[in-house]
C-alpha cells in the first residue's frame, strides 16, 4: 500500500475539518493493512500486540479481532487487570516486573484474573515481593515469564542492547527456572526476550552511511549469536517448566524472529501505526498510519510558517531522531536552532510560502503509542469519516503517570 501524500492529506482535511486542533488521528486504511503485513511476515506465528504502542482499546479490540494476532503485552500490571476486567483480552502478559503491591494484592484475589495474568520476572527477589504481598498459601498460582537476556557481548566489557533482565546464559536461564519451578504460589508459564539491537534500531538511517553500515555488521553477527543462546535457554528452562510459549521480538524484527523455531510467538505494536522511526527499516517500513494536526498561527517571514504547540517529542536518547516528523504537507522542516517547541514550532520550507494562519500541518510522532499521551481521543479515519476513540489518556488511565 503506497502512500499518495497529496490524496491523504485531502482525506485527512475533510474527515477532520469540523475539529479543533491540537488532534491525533489514525487512518484505518493504513492501520489494517500494516496488520495484514505483520501477519504475513509472522508466517503462521501468533503475534501479540504490545499494547504500550497502541494505547487505545477500540484499536487493540480492532487487531486482536484480525486473524493471526492474539493476546496482548502489556506494560504495567494495572493496566492488564483493567484489559481482562474490561474485556479486551483474556491473555495479557506482563512485558516488565512490577513492584505495584496494590495490583498484585488485586491479581491474587482473583482466581479467574490470576489465570489471565502473566507476571514477568528476572530476580528472586520479584517473587519474595509477591510472596510478602500475598503468602502463598493466600492467593492462586501467579503465572510468571522468565525474561532472557538478548543482549549481545561480543567480547569482554562490550554490550549492545538495552539493559533488562540479568538472565543471558542458559545456565543462569536455567538456574531460575529451577528456583522459581521449585516455588510454591507459582507456576513459570513463558518466557521472552527481546532483541532491541535488533528490532528496535533501524539499519538505514537518513543521512547516516557509516553508521548504517556499522549497524547491519552489528545485527548479522548479533543475531545468529542469540538464535543459538535462546535455543539453549529454551531447552534449559523446559527441563523444570513446561512452558506456553516462547515470546520475542518486536516490530522490527517479525520474520526474523518468527523464523527462530526457539520461539512460539512475535511481539509487535508500533508497525500498526507506523513512526516516523521506521522509516529507518530496510526490512520493512509500515505504512504511516497515525498522525496529529496543529493549525498555522504566525507567519513571521514568506518561507516561514508557525504552529501553536509541536514538542511532542519521543523517550530515548535526546537526539533528532525523537522529534516528530512534519509530514503533510510536503516539503516542511524544522528551524535548526528552535526544532518542536512547546508552545510554538516554526517551519521552513517551500511548502511553508503556501500555508496561511488557519491552515493545518499534520505530523508523525517518532514513536507510536507516545502519541496517545498528548490527546485525550484518536480520530479514526475511514475514508472521508472521521469516529473519536478514546485513548487511554482519555480514560484516565496514564499508567506510567
Amino acid at each position: 500500500m503506497l502512500t499518495d501524500r497529496t490524496a491523504l492529506r485531502q482525506r485527512l482535511e475533510k474527515a477532520t475539518d469540523h475539529l479543533e486542533t491540537p488532534l491525533a488521528a489514525v487512518d484505518l486504511a493504513a492501520f489494517d493493512d500494516n496488520a495484514d503485513q505483520l501477519t504475513a511476515r509472522a508466517a503462521g506465528k501468533p503475534i501479540r500486540v504490545a499494547s504500550k504502542s497502541v494505547r487505545c482499546r477500540t484499536l487493540l479490540e480492532r487487531v486482536l479481532s484480525r486473524p493471526g494476532w492474539r493476546g496482548v503485552m502489556a506494560y504495567t500490571l494495572p493496566e492488564a487487570i483493567w484489559l481482562v476486567r474490561s474485556g479486551v483480552t483474556d491473555d495479557v502478559l506482563v512485558a516488565y516486573p512490577t513492584a505495584d503491591r496494590t495490583a498484585l494484592r488485586e491479581l491474587a484475589s482473583d482466581a479467574a484474573l490470576a489465570a489471565a495474568v502473566t507476571v514477568m520476572v528476572d530476580h528472586p527477589a520479584q517473587p519474595n515481593l509477591i510472596d510478602q504481598v500475598v503468602p502463598p498459601t493466600d492467593r492462586p498460582d501467579i503465572r510468571l515469564c522468565l525474561d532472557f537476556d538478548a543482549s549481545w557481548r561480543p567480547a569482554g566489557p562490550l554490550y549492545v542492547g538495552v539493559r533488562r533482565s540479568p538472565v543471558h546464559s542458559a545456565a543462569q536461564a536455567g538456574a531460575l527456572a529451577r528456583m522459581l519451578a521449585d516455588r510454591p504460589g507459582f507456576r513459570l508459564a513463558g518466557m521472552m526476550s527481546y532483541e532491541a539491537h535488533i528490532a528496535g534500531v533501524g539499519d538505514d538511517p537518513p543521512g547516516q552511511a557509516l553508521r548504517a553500515r556499522l549497524i547491519r555488521l552489528m545485527q548479522s553477527r548479533a543475531l545468529p549469536e542469540l538464535l543459538a543462546r535462546r535455543a539453549a535457554a529454551v531447552r534449559a528452562v523446559r527441563e523444570h517448566a513446561d512452558l506456553e510459549f516462547v515470546n520475542g521480538g518486536g516490530t522490527g524484527s517479525v520474520a526474523a524472529t518468527s523464523a527462530d523455531p526457539s520461539i512460539t510467538e512475535v511481539t509487535a505494536g508500533s508497525g500498526l501505526y507506523g513512526p516516523a522511526l521506521f522509516d529507518s527499516y530496510r526490512s520493512w517500513r509500515p505504512n504511516p498510519a497515525a498522525f496529529f494536526a496543529l493549525s498555522v498561527v504566525r507567519r513571521p517571514a514568506p518561507r516561514i510558517a508557525t504552529v501553536l504547540g509541536g514538542g511532542w517529542v519521543a523517550s530515548g536518547t535526546a537526539e533528532k531522531s525523537r522529534l516528530p516528523a512534519p509530514y503533510l504537507p510536503e516539503g516542511l522542516e524544522f528551524k535548526a536552532d528552535e526544532g518542536a517547541g512547546e508552545v510554538q514550532t516554526p517551519l521552513l520550507g517551500a511548502a511553508a510560502e503556501e500555508l496561511r494562519p488557519g491552515d493545518r500541518v499534520w505530523f508523525r510522532h517518532a514513536k507510536a503509542g507516545e502519541l496517545c499521551e498528548h490527546v485525550n481521543e484518536l480520530q479514526l479515519i475511514d475514508g472521508e469519516t472521521a469516529t473519536p476513540a478514546p485513548t487511554y489518556r482519555g480514560e484516565g488511565r496514564a499508567f506510567l503517570g
